[in-house]
């Protein structure tokens, strides 16, 4: 057995989005969709009944992560920002490119996500954590 890794606290971010008013916003502005989301978060939401709440909840986490590295929109392109789900279903993040390096420069080593969306509202909670010696 490893020994556990203690993870300190980069920084908290949250965000949530009104999903009437999301719809609205992709439907006035369709290129949306494909500069914000991966193909797998697309491909994800497009299985649903309703792709605007899931796609509504990944927005809201996106900027949940900006967020939580203490930045603001425009200092990584959304894209960059991937929310996946594990094997249980557990969503979790992946970062590339600009995104990734940010988070490297703040000493990110893992995440903490939440996820919750109903009809009208999305929800995101994401933990920047970074390993700590001792």
């Amino acid at each position: 057995m490893t020994p556990a890794v203690a993870q300190g606290v980069v920084g908290v971010g949250t965000d949530l989005v009104d999903v009437d008013r999301f719809r609205r916003v992709l439907a006035r502005t369709p290129t949306l969709a494909d500069r914000v989301f991966t193909t797998g978060e697309r491909a994800y939401a497009d299985r649903q009944r309703d792709p605007t709440e899931r796609l509504a909840v990944r927005f809201a986490a996106k900027e949940a992560v900006l967020k939580a590295l203490g930045a603001g929109l425009g200092a990584a392109p959304l894209h960059d920002i991937e929310v996946v789900r594990d094997d249980s279903g557990r969503p979790d993040l992946v970062l590339h490119g600009a995104a990734a390096e940010l988070a490297a420069t703040r000493g990110v080593t893992a995440w903490l996500v939440t996820l919750s969306h109903t009809s009208l509202m999305a929800q995101a909670t994401v933990i920047a954590l970074q390993a700590t010696s001792g």
